[in-house]
């Protein structure tokens, strides 16, 4: 997930180096979401790898 918000992130300057405004906007938002599903995801399983560390 965070190699997709990479290409889109990637993708949100290549289309604001050209002009394209609206594309290099939906590209970043886009990104940006993405970024912030992986950060929660990466955060939950480090708890979870945590908490089943401390059991064992």
């Amino acid at each position: 997930m965070l190699h997709y918000a990479a290409v889109f992130f990637v993708i949100a300057l290549i289309a604001a180096v050209l002009g394209f405004g609206g594309i290099a906007a939906g590209a970043a938002e886009i990104a940006k979401i993405l970024f912030f599903i992986f950060l929660v995801i990466f955060v939950v399983t480090l708890v979870m790898g945590l908490f089943r560390r401390g059991r064992g």
